[in-house]
């Protein structure tokens, strides 16, 4: 089962000079949870944002540079060759970017995403959903406080049959 992972506002807006443009550490604390243990699957620039690999994933970077090289990381050069280092992962992670979430759209089984209640500014977008394909089966409010500056809602889709 292939399953997108998101944290997205309501103009469907990611980040900006590659970063995010809020910071709500439940949602941090969620994709933690969800993604620990399993393959996560991203663009080069998503790899290149964190400070350093996170633990215990396996890290597939998807780029068009043909000499890219890391250690930390298994890097292919298109999404079904991601999507194969991946296939003995029960529910590999597809988490960015906006052009990697696209491409991905189509094989996923199921999305986990976190609405933001905002309209930010962003140069990376994520696709829209075509609500004919999924079926909201899980939503979960959650309002901003002391430490997170925005509300947000934890909403999950599978596909439809």
């Amino acid at each position: 089962m292939l399953t997108i992972i998101a944290a997205v506002a309501e103009n469907n807006a990611l980040g900006k000079d590659n970063d995010l443009v809020w910071h709500l550490p439940d949602d941090f604390k969620r994709f933690k949870k969800l993604t620990t243990g399993h393959h996560i699957i991203m663009g080069r620039k998503t790899f290149e944002s964190f400070p350093k690999p996170l633990p215990n994933r396996t890290h597939v970077v998807i780029t068009h540079q043909q000499d890219y090289d890391d250690q930390n990381c298994i890097v292919t050069h298109n999404l079904k060759d991601a999507l194969a280092f991946a296939r003995e992962d029960e529910q590999p992670f597809i988490i960015g970017g906006g052009e990697i979430y696209k491409l991905s759209l189509p094989y996923a089984d199921k999305i986990e995403l976190t609405r933001v209640h905002g309209e930010f500014e962003a140069d990376a977008y994520f696709p829209e959903l075509d609500l004919n394909d999924w079926k909201l089966v899980n939503e979960e409010f959650h309002d901003k406080d002391e430490k997170h500056k925005y509300a947000f809602t934890y909403l999950t889709y599978e596909r439809k049959k």
